[in-house]
């Protein structure tokens, strides 16, 4: 933070500088992954933490969690910028190492494409450890719990029962994460071979040139003619990374693959431990992944556009919807006292309390209804269901009972 703007911020009345520090730093965070990080956490880990039915879920809830953030929001640009790029693009000329930062829908207009574009796509294949590695989370979640808590009937984790665990059961649930961490495994040696391959002979290559091209602009690829299509699909399906001052952040493209992939674990690990971790993982999973990959955003755009009908924060909402960072307030508040000859304090205390509105109302709303809500709801209709399946069941005695 540098000292001018600190020093602006002191300013504000000491009621909002923790929130304007707090709005601030999240846009200073360098690219998606911080901020994206930070908002994910509180929507995710913390409501779950509040609602955790027993020692051995807040156990595993925090393991997830954590580690699913984590490799999300971070290993992406280590991996991608540090390691695989490193590794990738070192025989690439010097005039040419830049463009691996450039996006793949723009390198497909340029006369180099068919150097970057392999080299590009080696990087993004390697990057496939991320969606992998979420994919097996859940199976080493189960994993954890037996070894620690000796539990794999979620009935007893949830804490709906406590019966004594079938040991038949733990070892199909052991064998199963085992096999499905194996098989993550596999396709990733699968990514490495092809990456390896491409990186070497994409250049001389139109078939591995096609094959980079999907990797990075599948919606190229697939709808040339729509550009709807495309342009959804190089969004939401692309493994390519985004660029940040010439280095690689996280995407949308990988963002929407690590939910997608990571949500085939999640339910695949749920299944193993019965017929209630599967229901509350149907109920949960869908509403929470569309809310990382895209939901924030639709709330963000919906809100501003609320606050625009309404005309309130008409100082910083521009009529595309675009909201000025938090250290252009400085300079935009000179601006309006000089207009309105008032003094800069008032402006600029004002325009921070719009920018906090802005920025700190969808956040709230994400932590209010799609953290602590979700939790609560899911929880709440797990022991429902179960509560409504023992009555049946008790039901179904009693009639034979009664036949008899």
């Amino acid at each position: 933070m540098s000292s001018n703007n600190s020093n602006m911020i002191n300013r504000l009345p000491k009621a909002i500088q923790p929130a304007a520090r707090f709005v601030r730093h999240q846009e200073q965070a360098a690219g998606l992954s911080t901020s994206r990080f930070i908002q994910d956490v509180s929507t995710s880990l913390l409501p779950k933490v509040v609602f955790a039915r027993s020692l051995a879920d807040l156990t595993e809830t925090t393991f997830v969690e954590v580690s699913e953030e984590m490799l999300m929001y971070f290993v992406p640009a280590i991996l991608g910028e540090k390691i695989a790029r490193k590794i990738f693009s070192a025989k690439l000329p010097n005039n040419l190492k830049a463009e691996v930062a450039t996006p793949a829908v723009e390198m497909l207009k340029k006369k180099n494409s068919k150097e970057v574009l392999p080299v590009k796509a080696a990087i993004a294949l390697m990057a496939m450890a991320i969606p992998l590695t979420e994919f097996t989370l859940n199976y080493f979640k189960n994993l954890m719990t037996l070894k620690v808590f000796k539990k794999s009937d979620f009935k007893n984790i949830a804490s709906l029962e406590n019966t004594k665990e079938d040991e038949a059961h733990q070892k199909k649930v052991e064998k199963s994460a085992k096999r499905h961490i194996g098989l993550a495994a596999s396709l990733y040696a699968g990514c490495l071979g092809l990456a390896a391959l491409v990186a070497t002979k994409g250049k001389n290559s139109k078939a591995l040139q096609k094959v980079s091209e999907f990797i990075l602009a599948p919606g190229s690829v697939l709808f040339k003619k729509n550009n709807k299509a495309k342009n959804f699909f190089n969004k939401y399906c692309s493994m390519d990374f985004n660029s940040q001052n010439g280095k690689l952040v996280l995407s949308k493209g990988q963002l929407t693959t690590s939910v997608v992939i990571g949500g085939m674990g999640y339910f695949g690990a749920s299944a193993d431990r019965g017929k209630e971790n599967l229901k509350e993982t149907a109920t949960r999973f869908p509403l929470v992944g569309l809310y990382v990959i895209t939901g924030s955003e639709l709330v963000e755009k919906g809100f501003k556009k609320l606050l625009q009908k309404g005309g309130k924060c008409t100082d910083l909402i521009g009529k595309d919807l675009s909201v000025p960072k938090f250290d252009e307030l400085g300079d935009l508040a000179k601006k309006l006292a000089k207009e309105r000859k008032t003094n800069f304090d008032k402006e600029y205390t004002s325009l921070a309390k719009q920018k906090i509105m802005i920025a700190g109302l969808p956040y709230i709303f994400s932590i209010g209804v799609m953290g602590f809500f979700v939790a609560g709801m899911t929880n709440f209709f797990t022991r429902k269901r179960y509560e409504n399946a023992q009555k049946e069941k008790l039901a179904a005695q009693k009639a034979v009972l009664n036949k008899i």
